[in-house]
């Protein structure tokens, strides 16, 4: 069967999304970032709870040793352990300034 337009982009936004996300653990400290996917089971509800779901805009505000990452949504800074944060991946939502990557 052909595809619609529609399918075709959709599944051309997600070939070029999956060569661009990476995950939490991964963002630099400044950048701006949009919710992709978030983790199945416990450790999704805790992340529902504070308000982060798929869709939702993120900065990564701080960087702490251990790879625990710091996060601010609507003003609220969340600190998020390495281990989860490795499990939320993340795309781009916009201008970097002075972003370096993670080392």
């Amino acid at each position: 069967m052909y595809q619609t337009n529609h399918e075709f982009t959709t599944k051309r936004e997600d070939l070029v999304r999956s060569y661009t996300s990476l995950s939490l653990s991964s963002a630099c400290k400044g950048s701006r970032l949009r919710i992709i996917s978030i983790p199945e089971g416990r450790g999704r509800t805790q992340l529902i709870r504070l308000g982060i779901m798929k869709g939702e805009v993120v900065q990564c505000i701080e960087r702490l040793p251990g790879g625990t990452i710091v996060i601010e949504k609507n003003r609220q800074e969340i600190a998020i352990g390495a281990s989860l944060a490795k499990t939320i991946i993340v795309d781009s939502a916009g201008a970097e300034e002075g972003c370096q990557s993670p080392g």
